[in-house]
C-alpha cells in the first residue's frame, strides 16, 4: 500500500472513531498492511475499549517494537497488563514509560497528532498501585512520594488521595488513558488528498502560441515529437518539498554523499544533475541516487499497472551512471557546486548492521579511522572490531601496519567490515565509580565514588547495566573506569 493510500485509510479510521463507530474504525485500521507505530497504538486502544485485552497487548507490542521511545504506548500496555492482573509486567512497563520521560514532568503529544498529555506523576501513581496489588506497600508509598516531585497543580489531589489510601493499606483508583483518543495523521498531508477547485472556471489570458484565439479552456501548447500520449495525472503531494518519485531498485551508497534506498521507497527529487544523478530527500535525510533507479510517482496504481510501470523482482537494475567529477549534494553560498570528495580524502565504505560510508584524510592512523567509525555506529571504539574481509580473518587493530590497509584503496575508495564485540555469556567486567550517581529513575543504579561496580551488559554507547551493593540497574558509562 502506498503512503497516500495508508494516509487516507488511517484518516478514514480515525473519522469513524470520532463518530463513535469503533467497530468500523477497528476494521479499517486492521486492513492497513503495514501500519506504523501510531496506527498500531490506535488499534490497541480500540481493542482495550472492547475489553479484548490479548489483542490490545499484541497491538501495543507492535507499536513499541516500531517506536521504542513512545512512552504513551508503554503506559497503555502497562494498563493492559494491570487489567490482566499481571502486575509485575505492569510495573515494568510503567517504569519504561517513566524512563522515556527522561526526567520531564510531562509529554504533550499534540504535535504528534494526539490530544493527550502524559504526566510523570500519573505514571508513578499507577506504578504504586501495581506495587500495592502485590502487597508491596512500602514501595507503593515510595513511588507516591516520588510522584509529588513531579506533580502539577491539576494532579495534586489524585496523588494525595492515593497516599491516604496507602497509609491505610487500601487500594486506590487506576489512572487510565482515554481510549477514545487516537493518533491522527498530519492534517496538512490529509488536506492534499482531496482535489480542490480554488479558481473556479479557467480563462486563458496568455499563451505561448501566437495562433491561439483564447477560445479554449487552456492555451494551445507547442507540439513536440514523441510527446506523451496522455496528460500527466495531477500531483497529490504538493505540500512536500521536491518531486515525488518511487524507487525501483535497491541502491547501496559508496560515498558519504550518496543515499541508501530500497524498492518501494518514496523519495523527493530536489535537483537532477546532467550526469543522470538526482539529489533527493528520504526520511529527513538527503543525498544522491541514480536517477534511472527512480520513477516519477503516479497516483493511480491501476494506471501504473496498465502502463507496465509497477516494479517487479524480475527486472534487473540498470547500470549506475558515472558521477561527474565534483558533483555535490548541494550548493555553496555563491550557488556553485561544492567538491564533496577532494583528492585529500579516502572514502571508506563500512558494512555493519547497516552499510554506510565515511570520509577520512588519506594515510590516516588507526586511531583516526576507528574514532570516525565508532562515532557513526554509536559504540565505543574498544567495543568494535574492523577487518578487510567479511570473515574477520584480516583484522585491523592498533598493531596493524596501516600502509598495508591503505594499499587496498582503489580509486580513492576502500571497503571494510565492522562488528560489535559481544560480551560472552556469564562474563562480568568490574569497574570503579569515578563519581557518585544518584537518580530519580527507579530503574537506575545508585552508587558512590569509589564503589566497585560489576558491569553486566552494555545498553548503548552512553549507558551500562550493572550491579552494586546488592542492587541492579543502569548508569552512565562516563561515571566509571
Amino acid at each position: 500500500m502506498s503512503f497516500v493510500d495508508t494516509l487516507r485509510q488511517w484518516d478514514d479510521g480515525v473519522t469513524c472513531a470520532d463518530k463513535q463507530d469503533f467497530s468500523e474504525a477497528l476494521r479499517i485500521l486492521l486492513a492497513i498492511p503495514e501500519p506504523n507505530s501510531k496506527i498500531c497504538f490506535n488499534i490497541g486502544c480500540l481493542h482495550l475499549l472492547n475489553q479484548n485485552l490479548d489483542d490490545a497487548e499484541k497491538a501495543f507490542d507492535c507499536s513499541i517494537r516500531k517506536d521504542e521511545h513512545l512512552a504513551v504506548a508503554f503506559f497503555q500496555r502497562g494498563i493492559t497488563f494491570y487489567k490482566k492482573m499481571r502486575y509485575e509486567e505492569s510495573i515494568g512497563d510503567f517504569q519504561r514509560a517513566f524512563k522515556t520521560l527522561r526526567g520531564n514532568n510531562l509529554i504533550d503529544y499534540k504535535a504528534l497528532g494526539l490530544r493527550y498529555i502524559l504526566y510523570a506523576c500519573e505514571v508513578l501513581h499507577n506504578m504504586a498501585l501495581a506495587e500495592a496489588q502485590l502487597g508491596n506497600w512500602e514501595k507503593a508509598e515510595q513511588n507516591l512520594r516520588k510522584a509529588l516531585d513531579y506533580k502539577t497543580d491539576a494532579k495534586l489531589s489524585v496523588i494525595e488521595k492515593a497516599q491516604q489510601a496507602v497509609l491505610k493499606e487500601k487500594l486506590f483508583k487506576l489512572v487510565e488513558f482515554p481510549s477514545k483518543m487516537m493518533f491522527k495523521p498530519n492534517k496538512h498531508y490529509v488536506a492534499e488528498l482531496e482535489k480542490k477547485d480554488y479558481l473556479g472556471k479557467a480563462k486563458v489570458v496568455a499563451s505561448v502560441n501566437p495562433q491561439d484565439d483564447f477560445s479554449g479552456f487552456a492555451p494551445l501548447q507547442p507540439q513536440v515529437e514523441d510527446g506523451p500520449l496522455s496528460p500527466r495525472e495531477p500531483e497529490v503531494l504538493r505540500a512536500l518539498e521536491g518531486e515525488p518519485h518511487t524507487v525501483l531498485f535497491e541502491f547501496v551508497p559508496e560515498t558519504c554523499d550518496e543515499l541508501a534506498v530500497k524498492p518501494g521507497n518514496m523519495v523527493f527529487v530536489l535537483q537532477k544533475g546532467a550526469d543522470n544523478w538526482a539529489y533527493v530527500i528520504f526520511n529527513g535525510r538527503t543525498g544522491l541516487v541514480p536517477y534511472n533507479y527512480l520513477e516519477r510517482q503516479e497516483i493511480s496504481l491501476a494506471l501504473k499497472q496498465k502502463k507496465g510501470l509497477v516494479p517487479t523482482s524480475s527486472r534487473e537494475a540498470p547500470n549506475i551512471p558515472e558521477r561527474t567529477r565534483g558533483l555535490s549534494s548541494g550548493n555553496d553560498s555563491n550557488g556553485n557546486e561544492e567538491q564533496t570528495v577532494p583528492d585529500s580524502l579516502y572514502i571508506v565504505k563500512v558494512h555493519f548492521t547497516f552499510t554506510f560510508a565515511v570520509s577520512i584524510p588519506r594515510e590516516s592512523s588507526y586511531e583516526v579511522l576507528i574514532r570516525k567509525i565508532s562515532k557513526k555506529v554509536k559504540l565505543p571504539s574498544d567495543n568494535i572490531s574492523l577487518s578487510l574481509d567479511s570473515s574477520g580473518q584480516r583484522a585491523i587493530d592498533a598493531n596493524t601496519d596501516m600502509e598495508t590497509v591503505w594499499s587496498q584503496v582503489r580509486a580513492g575508495r576502500i571497503t571494510l567490515w565492522c562488528k560489535e564485540k559481544k560480551q560472552e555469556e556469564g562474563e562480568e567486567t568490574h569497574k570503579v565509580a569515578l563519581h557518585s550517581y544518584q537518580s530519580a529513575n527507579p530503574e537506575d543504579l545508585n552508587f558512590k565514588e569509589g564503589d566497585e561496580i560489576t558491569v553486566l551488559a552494555r545498553i548503548n554507547q552512553d549507558w551500562l547495566e550493572g550491579r552494586c551493593n546488592g542492587s541492579t540497574g543502569i548508569f552512565p558509562a562516563s561515571f566509571v573506569k
